[in-house]
Formats: structure tokens, sequence, C-alpha cells
């Protein structure tokens, strides 16, 4: 490399900025500390930035039995329904809606802004994976961020601009999904960077908290000023992302070496399997000489990106994006319809009302935390990503009807049930999308010299928006024949997303089989398979 000084990335602002000030640089376990919570921050403002069309769906088109507290956000239904109906001047607009949406087609009006936002997400994600292991991830990240805050509050300066033509929010919505794409591939990308296998599955099932994080903290901060008007209810948390962005801007280092640690054997997971040597695997460059001499080692803009099609002959790849599709269908699916079947359905002897289900349905999203930590610990231990998904996914079948047979019988039974099935619904759906995508976009075919982290993240989240799309849309169709239909409808893609990954669990299983096998000479047994690990970095 002629002039390798031009191949790595600026040291983030913030980072340089903390140097000077005490004198001396963080170590490796402090720089990976503050990445978690930079990309854990970043990621939850995506999400909260989300929120608000859900929170104002009511305001937009009204209930005509007003008082029942339909359309109402879930977790805080009871503030919404004590300030709603409190009778101050701000809230006649309730009674009337909010024109193109308060009409006879309302609900479809709003269901066709929500589905034009996940049609855009999904399919910008694709062009997002790979821009992203293309360009600067902490420039990629930050565009991405205050682009989406700058969109989203435009959705709500409709409210202050009294815009009445569906066309505008429908457009706003659709370039805010496209900037919103640029969210997931990124902070998996980074994470990926920073942590080797052997702890991934665990650290990821942890960090992917932010999503319940991000939907909570967009709940308060709409709520907290949808008195004033729910215009801004979608530019506070436009603000709020926009923030994060210049925070993704001023501490965000996408890779180790861009702030002069070097990885000699080749990635951070080579770290991990020696986590007593780290001393003498990470070489912390402290001099203007040291960092000129190691520049060369793959930095952030001298390794090569991989294309679509490249990322997509990763062994694993397509099998992935295929379970996420079937597993995010349904995990979106409850997500988005069990507040309403809660309401729907008689629970021991009486039914709920919908602030209460809404309320109610929060519990599966609590079981789903747990989930996504279990099954990216259980990964971790048995060094085996698809038998622990396609296991998930299995038990997510008998907990369903479990909980559709036996839900109804008490309050007691219906929670604990419905928390079982949030463990093993979400549990796969979090371990695909950030430890298995992880594992991939470092995949050894890669020889690493290739960045496909993001692309590869990107093709696997894609394909499971595409199916998150349909969950919600199949089942407003379905509910009209009755909700065993919605069950029966979930139990085959959750058996389908399981069989896509049998190949996958064959080959893990053959592995484990393989090396138990005793070995004579120093040579295998002959009934011992030749298999290699597909998920593992083979140095």
């Amino acid at each position: 490399m002629s002039n390798s000084s031009d191949t790595r990335r600026e040291i983030p602002p913030g980072i340089l900025l903390i140097r000077s000030i005490r004198g001396k640089d963080w170590s490796l376990s402090t720089y990976r500390y503050v990445i978690l919570l930079v990309t854990f921050i970043a990621y939850a403002c995506y999400h909260a930035s989300r929120k608000p069309s859900s929170i104002v769906k009511s305001v937009l088109y009204p209930d005509p039995n007003k008082g029942t507290g339909l359309g109402l956000d879930p977790l805080f239904g009871r503030v919404f329904v004590k300030e709603e109906f409190g009778g101050n001047g701000n809230y006649r607009l309730i009674e009337k809606g909010w024109a193109p949406f308060n009409g006879t087609d309302g609900t479809s009006k709003l269901g066709e802004i929500d589905l034009a936002f996940l049609a855009c997400y999904s399919l910008g994600m694709y062009a997002a994976g790979h821009l992203g292991d293309t360009l600067d991830l902490r420039l990629f990240l930050t565009v991405g961020m205050i682009g989406s805050g700058i969109f989203v509050a435009l959705f709500g300066m409709g409210y202050f601009w009294n815009v009445h033509v569906f066309g505008f929010y429908l457009g706003m919505q659709m370039v805010a999904g496209l900037f919103q794409a640029t969210g997931w591939p990124s902070v998996v990308a980074v994470i990926g960077n920073w942590f080797g296998k052997g702890k991934r599955g665990l650290i990821m099932g942890i960090w992917n908290a932010h999503t319940s994080i991000g939907n909570i903290s967009g709940s308060l901060l709409a709520a907290s000023v949808l008195d004033y008007g729910w215009g801004w209810c979608f530019i506070v948390p436009g603000a709020f992302i926009a923030v994060g962005g210049v925070m993704v801007f001023f501490f965000l280092a996408p890779y180790p070496e861009d702030i002069g640690f070097s990885f000699p054997q080749g990635s951070p997971s080579d770290l991990e399997a020696n986590p007593k040597d780290e001393e003498a695997n990470v070489r912390k460059e402290t001099t203007e000489e040291d960092e000129t001499r190691t520049i060369n080692r793959a930095g952030s803009v001298s390794r090569t990106s991989v294309g679509l099609l490249e990322a997509c002959l990763i062994p694993g790849v397509i099998p992935f994006a295929l379970c996420l599709f079937f597993s995010k269908l349904v995990a979106y699916t409850f997500l988005y319809w069990l507040p309403f079947y809660l309401s729907q359905t008689e629970i021991g002897g009486e039914y709920v009302s919908v602030k209460s289900a809404g309320n109610l349905s929060t519990l599966f999203d609590v079981g789903g935390i747990v989930g996504g930590i279990l099954a990216g610990y259980i990964s971790d231990k048995l060094n085996a990503r698809a038998t622990t998904a396609a296991s998930f996914m299995c038990a997510a079948i008998p907990a369903m009807l479990l909980y559709r047979r036996y839900g109804s019988i008490s309050h007691n039974i219906n929670i604990a049930l419905m928390m079982v099935a949030g463990l093993f619904i979400n549990g796969p759906y979090a371990l695909i999308t950030t430890a298995v995508s992880a594992d991939l976009g470092t995949h050894s075919s890669l020889r690493g010299d290739s960045r496909a982290l993001a692309t590869v993240t990107a093709i696997i989240d894609g394909t499971g928006s595409v199916g998150a799309a349909f969950g919600p849309l199949l089942t407003g169709f379905l509910s009209t024949k009755g909700w065993d239909a919605v069950f029966v409808m979930l139990t085959i893609c959750a058996l389908i997303a399981a069989l896509l990954l049998s190949r996958l669990v064959m080959a893990e299983i053959a592995e484990k089989t393989c090396k138990q096998v005793p070995v004579s000479g120093g040579r295998q047994s002959s009934g011992a398979p030749a298999s290699q690990p597909l998920l593992s970095d083979r140095r």
C-alpha cells in the first residue's frame, strides 16, 4: 500500500477530546463498553422514532365508540385516556379526527402508511447493508439517524401546516423508512467488529433489549407532548434520533483498528479464543511511528466490500434469511395483534378492557427479552446457532397452541403462557438478527479481507422485514374466520422456520459428533465426516 496512512478513518472527535482531557487512552475493555452503550442508544433512538404513529392513530381516526380506549398505546393506555377525555380544548380534535384519516376508509389509509413504511424499510435494508460495508459506518449511521429525524418531524409538521393531503404523509413515511433502514445493518456490523464469536450470542442477546427500551422511550416522549397537538408526537422523537446521530458522529468507532488497536491474528474472535492473553494478542499503538507502521492491517477502508450476490453465497445466509422471514412474521403478528386478541377473548370468565389488554400484552415482550438473552447464552455454550434457533422455533409451536387452548382459564395462566410463548418466539428472532448475522458477516469464506457484516445483516433482516409486513396483513384477513385459523397459520410458519434450518442443524450435529470420535495415530476414524463448521471462525 503506497500511502497507507490515507486508508484509515479519522478518530471520532469525541474520543479525541476525551483523550486530551484524560491525558491517556482507554483500555480495549472500556472501548467495548462504550461501543455497546453508543450502539444501544442509537438503535433505541430508531425504535423510539417509530412509536408516534401507533400513538396518534386514535387521534387521526377517532373510534366511534369513544371511551373504550380502542387504538391507544398498549403500555400507556391509561395515561392517554385520562388526558384525552379530560376536556381541555386541544382534544376537541379527537372528536372529529384529522383528514384524510377520519373518513370511512381511515383505518385503510393508516394501514397503507404502515405498509409503505415497512416496504421501504425492507427494500432499503438491502441497499443500506452494502453501502454500510462500503462507506464509513460512523458517517453512514449519522446521516441515517439525522435523515430519519428530519422526515419523522416533517410528518408531524403536517399538523402545524394544516396539511390534509394523503400523499404528503405517505411520502414522509416512505422516505423515513428508507433512512430507518440504515440502522440495523450498521449497529450489528459495529458490534460484530468489536466482539469475538466466543461471547457474541450472550452479549448481543442482552444488547438486543434496545428494541423494548426504544419503544418505551418513544411512547413516553410522544405521551408527554400529546396535549399540545399530535404533531409534537413526531417532532420530539424526530429531534431525539437526530441528537442520537450527533452522539454517534462524536463517539462511534466502527473498527478497533480505527482508534489504534490491532488484532494481529486477524479478528476480534481470535482474541476471544484466548481471553487471558489479551495483552499478548492486542497491540496498542501509542506513538505516531507505531501507528503508521500498523495501519497496513485491514482498517475500515482498506478492507474490500462484497456485493449482495457474493454475500448471499456465504454458507448459511439464505437459510437464516428465509427462517427469519417466517419467524419475524410470527413475532410481528403478536406485536400488532395481541392486544386486540386479548380484548376479544374471554379470560377467566370475563372480557378485559382494551386498556387492560394493551397493558397485559407487554408481558409478551418481557418474555421476549428473556428469550433473546437465553438463546444467545445457549448458542454460545453449544457453539450451535442453527440448532438453538430451530429448537426455540419448535418449542414455540406447543407454546402457542397451549396459549390458545388454556390461556382463557385465568389471568395468571394467560400471563404465564404468554410469557413462555414470547420467550420461544422472540428468542430465535433476536438470535438470528444479531449474533448469527455477525457470525456470517465474518465467515471464514471471506478470507478475512472483505467486509460483509452490514451486507449480510441487511439481507437477513431485510428478508425478515418482508415477512413482518405479511404477518399482520394475513392476520387481519384470517381473524374474520376465527382465531383458531390465525394460530394454525402461526404454527405452520414456525414449523417452516425450523425446517429451513434443518440442513444447518445436521451439519452442526455432525461436527459435534465428529469431534467426539476417538483418533488413532493422529488420523481421524474413517467414519468421521470431513464436515467443517458453517458458523465458526476457522483459524
